[in-house]
């Protein structure tokens, strides 16, 4: 049964499955977007120039897979349309890091057009392992009411 705008409420909170980030992951991303960037592809580099242990995952790469993570409770939401995105990376994120996507409802506005219908926003943070907060920024959707 999908989940329509009139049920969702301010302060609900979910969370997605977890998610290793692997080698491959890193590899096939670079691939796909052409960023080969040193800071992804180069361990070597990476210790030499940077403060990290190693190589990193794309930040872009970290905000897709959180996106893709299944979540009870918003997989159901009658979404029409995914509106904005917006994330801040904030830590590194390692392969053999498990993270996850953690979502909080924080405003709803019905459509002026057809009330039974609007935009969500909902904060939203990717976590490491260690709970500690690797990814934050806000998604807007459109949700849907009823059918007609």
């Amino acid at each position: 049964m999908l989940v329509t705008f009139n049920q969702i409420e301010i302060g609900m909170e979910f969370t997605t499955w977890g998610r290793t980030i692997t080698e491959a992951d890193i590899v096939n991303f670079a691939g796909v977007s052409g960023d080969f960037y040193l800071l992804h592809t180069d361990d070597l580099w990476v210790r030499e120039n940077t403060p990290y242990r190693s190589r990193i995952a794309h930040g872009m790469l970290i905000h897709s897979i959180g996106e893709g993570l299944r979540c009870p409770g918003l997989d159901n939401w009658r979404i029409l349309a995914f509106l904005e995105t917006q994330r801040r990376m904030l830590l590194p994120v390692y392969p053999g890091d498990r993270i996850q996507q953690n979502f909080k409802v924080v405003s709803k506005k019905p459509s002026s057009k057809d009330p039974t219908r609007g935009v969500i926003e909902t904060e939203v943070t990717i976590t490491n392992q260690n709970g500690e907060v690797v990814q934050a920024g806000y998604n807007r959707y459109m949700v849907g009411g009823e059918e007609q």
